[in-house]
């Protein structure tokens, strides 16, 4: 019998790497890490006993390795440069090096497991872990992989006793190209990462090669009636969520469909999905938390916001926007127009910046109100105690108060709303400092 492999990921508490640390250690792995800073999977790798190193990656870490338990394979994040330390260090000790989809690979090969890769612009991440929650609650084996935190499970997962593995498969950096999953999910198609692919057809042409390397593909149809989640795009991912729990869940012997009693259970406990970390993630009571930052990602959160305001009885939705990554911006600056309709307020924040093109003008919050359609309701902010006052007044006043970034402004607003960090041990788990490696999509 062979030796388990042991693993050494650069990059590991962010959420595209910590997942994939979790499924290594569950499948019998030895894995190590080393990230900059803490990010959201850090306190669930170290409950999980995963050694790993927060601070200088200068690649000393990796060499005590190396020298006292052995590494076998150095895996890292598509956020390190070519000329990082650590990478660096593991070609001088001549390690086996790849990103994480070889190794992913790997493991779906050895584990002789079904992929079901979850894919898309926009709500691949939410559909994921509707997937997986409905899989709980059925008792179904199920193996994954989410690129957040969620609070009713781990962010990676190996069961021994699954057939199917669950992998919410990341267009950046075309990652999703390396698999040929058993079935393909798509919730949405449209344009993103301009870093990546610079037109909208070489987007496209991406997922046209995805689809075609699928052995079945689901893009969702007409939302099922019974679904009562807030928003019309949360029902839609949940009807598609659902199109895979029936497809993997066991049937009476001879039946090929469910009964209409079943399809009733299973609404129900879709209906009583409890989200996801940063996708309208309630952090306290009227404040809200969400990952959108590309144009339509932020109109179906505007929609639910407005549609969870009306349910509890408030006022209506004041908002704070931090845009992610500038050439985003530059490329889909026209877009935002009308995404922000049905707002009382939105406050616009300057753009949480990487991975920039240093050719481009960097977009100011004035230029983006400029072009609202309802620009009457906003205004240019800061992420400062002027903000935070008005923020808990409109609060206090009885309006949701809701968040849209990819970036620091989650750690900010969750900091007004817990003051001095006194926040819950689950919170603290679920939200610890961002990892500067951590994956943003």
């Amino acid at each position: 019998m062979s030796k388990p492999l042991k693993i050494y990921i650069s990059g590991i508490s962010g959420t595209g790497m910590g997942p994939l640390a979790l499924m290594a250690q569950g499948a019998g792995m030895t894995v190590f890490g080393s990230d900059l800073a803490g990010g959201a999977v850090t306190n669930e790798l170290v409950n999980h006993g995963i050694q790993l190193c927060l601070g200088n990656q200068d690649g000393e870490f990796l060499k005590a390795r190396v020298k006292n338990d052995g590494v076998d394979w150095f895996v890292y994040t598509s956020a390190l440069p070519a000329d990082h330390p650590e990478l660096l260090m593991a070609k001088k000790l001549k390690l086996k090096i790849s990103k994480r989809d070889e190794l992913l690979n790997y493991l779906l090969k050895k584990l002789k497991l079904k992929l079901i890769a979850v894919a898309g612009t926009h709500g691949k991440t939410t559909t994921t872990a509707m997937i997986v929650w409905m899989a709980q609650q059925l008792g179904i084996p199920l193996s994954y992989i989410i690129g957040t935190t969620l609070p009713f499970a781990e962010a990676g997962h190996y069961d021994p006793k699954s057939q199917y593995f669950v992998y919410e498969a990341d267009e950046y950096d075309r990652n999703f190209l390396a698999f040929h999953p058993w079935l393909a999910v798509i919730p949405t198609v449209s344009y993103d990462h301009p870093d990546i692919y610079p037109t909208m057809e070489e987007y496209r042409q991406a997922f046209t090669q995805f689809e075609a390397q699928s052995e079945t593909v689901i893009h969702g149809d007409e939302i099922d009636s019974g679904l009562t989640l807030a928003g019309e795009a949360r029902r839609y991912d949940a009807t598609l969520a659902l199109d895979v729990i029936q497809r993997i869940m066991p049937k009476p012997k001879g039946l090929m469909k469910i009964s209409a009693l079943q399809r009733r259970k299973l609404l129900q406990m879709m209906n009583e999905f409890p989200g996801v970390g940063r996708r309208f993630e309630q952090v306290s009571e009227g404040y809200y938390s969400d990952y959108a930052h590309h144009p339509e990602e932020v109109a179906a959160t505007v929609e639910i916001a407005i549609e969870e305001a009306e349910r509890r009885g408030l006022k209506g939705v004041v908002a704070v926007y931090e845009p992610h990554q500038n050439s985003r911006q530059v490329e889909l600056l026209e877009e935002y127009a009308p995404v922000f309709q049905g707002l009382t307020k939105l406050y616009w924040v300057p753009t949480f910046l990487t991975r920039e093109n240093p050719k481009l003008e960097i977009l100011k919050p004035t230029q983006f109100v400029a072009k609202l359609e309802n620009k009457k309701i906003a205004e240019a902010a800061e992420l400062n105690d002027e903000l935070a006052q008005k923020l808990l007044d409109w609060h206090k006043k009885g309006y949701l108060v809701l968040l849209m970034s990819a970036g620091p402004a989650d750690a900010w607003i969750r900091k007004l709303v817990f003051p001095g960090n006194q926040e819950s041990a689950a919170t603290r788990l679920v939200h610890a400092p961002r990892s500067a490696s951590e994956e943003v999509r």
